[in-house]
């Protein structure tokens, strides 16, 4: 979630090749396109489907032993559509309004003249800065191994980010993704259920959808029942990766701090897109979308591609869910139309190369189309870093 996230998703690509499918009898094509992304230097990856459960690689690169399909495993962003959905229920409890300006409900918290709105919060049209500046974050892999344990409390990513930057654009005016935005919409949900955010999360979602591996750790910093372990190139060679897995990621706690399994996401989303945690207005809210570029829009809190814009597919085909990326943990999480939907991990994030960073997003598109893969490796991969 430190990196730089890439407006446009996937550069022009002059040539194409198709991924090999499957031959009848053969292995399965999410199979083959977690191989490839694991021999291509991802050391373990997960992918659970309706009609697929899948692992490829190791869960530690220390011992013998694949990762676990039914594990869990740190969401990084895709928490962000988790927390907008808790933000919409309260809308449609006339509780928030989406074109009221935050500062009704958190008075004092942003330093700046210009009123921002929820709507605007949601869409990361609100012009807040990204994130952390280095000094008061990662500057450096090896502080991203020796700041593990550090504690922020719900406003202290905000209070840091928002005093030492000015806003990025006048609010509704652009699209930048924020990490301070969804921790200010943490924050939001606290102040008006009166209750912590993981405790709103458990009341309002996870447990009416018996989403018995989901929760929000905050400071906990152990992931108990991992799908696999998560790793980061953190120093030179010749010093190997570094296990990350262990991590107080209280500084995301509204951004992208949760923790889930395949199983879990694949419920979640289709619990939200047959309406059972939104009204129907709302969700079509939810849906409406303003371009981001390179086949990729953004609504409230989720990510529309188009993977054949994306240039990930040879055929039209609309997705809709979110990525993610904390160190050691990459995940997709999409879903279309017509019920299809599949949950992917790759344990390197942050340091993968730029042939893994392509191919370890393969079997999330192998389970809506065969994929087309750029020649050269170099090229962008269709789902940009979050």
């Amino acid at each position: 979630m430190r990196r730089s996230f890439v407006a446009v998703a996937c550069a022009a690509m002059l040539s194409v090749t198709a991924f090999p499918a499957a031959a009848a009898g053969k292995t399965d094509p999410r199979q083959t396109a977690m191989d490839a992304a694991v021999a291509a230097g991802i050391p373990g990856m997960v992918a659970v489907a309706d009609d697929f459960r899948g692992v490829s690689g190791v869960a530690n690169i220390e011992r013998p032993g694949k990762p676990d399909a039914s594990g869990r495993w740190r969401i990084a962003s895709v928490s962000k559509v988790f927390v907008a959905t808790l933000v919409l229920q309260l809308v449609a409890e006339k509780r928030v309004g989406l074109d009221e300006p935050v500062r009704r409900y958190l008075p004092g918290l942003l330093p700046y003249p210009e009123p921002i709105t929820v709507r605007q919060l949601l869409q990361h049209t609100s012009g807040l800065p990204r994130d952390l500046l280095p000094e008061d974050s990662w500057a450096t892999g090896p502080e991203v191994d020796t700041e593990r344990f550090e504690h922020f409390d719900s406003d202290d990513q905000i209070r840091l980010s928002v005093t030492k930057q000015p806003l990025q654009f006048k609010p509704g005016t652009s699209w930048a993704y924020s990490n301070t935005g969804y921790n200010v919409l943490g924050l939001l949900v606290e102040k008006i259920t009166r209750t912590s955010l993981e405790r709103a999360l458990a009341e309002r979602i996870t447990k009416p959808l018996h989403l018995r591996d989901t929760s929000l750790p905050r400071d906990f910093p152990f992931l108990i029942g991992a799908a696999a372990r998560g790793y980061e190139q953190l120093y030179d060679a010749p010093r190997g990766l570094t296990d990350v897995t262990t991590y107080n990621y209280s500084r995301y706690f509204g951004a992208g701090g949760m923790v889930s399994s395949g199983k879990d996401l694949n419920r979640f989303f289709e619990a939200l897109f047959g309406g059972r945690l939104l009204p129907a207005d709302l969700l079509t809210q939810m849906k409406k979308t303003v371009p981001v570029g390179g086949g990729m829009e953004y609504g409230l809190g989720l990510m529309k591609l188009n993977l054949k814009t994306a240039g990930a597919c040879a055929d039209e085909h609309v997705v809709w869910g979110h990525g993610g990326d904390l160190p050691g943990f990459n995940t997709l999480s999409f879903h279309d139309d017509s019920g299809k939907d599949i949950s992917t991990l790759a344990t390197v994030d942050l340091t993968a190369s730029p042939d893994a960073a392509l191919k370890r997003q393969l079997p999330m598109i192998s389970e809506f189309c065969s994929p087309v893969v750029p020649a050269r490796a170099l090229a962008q991969a269709p789902v940009p870093s979050l």
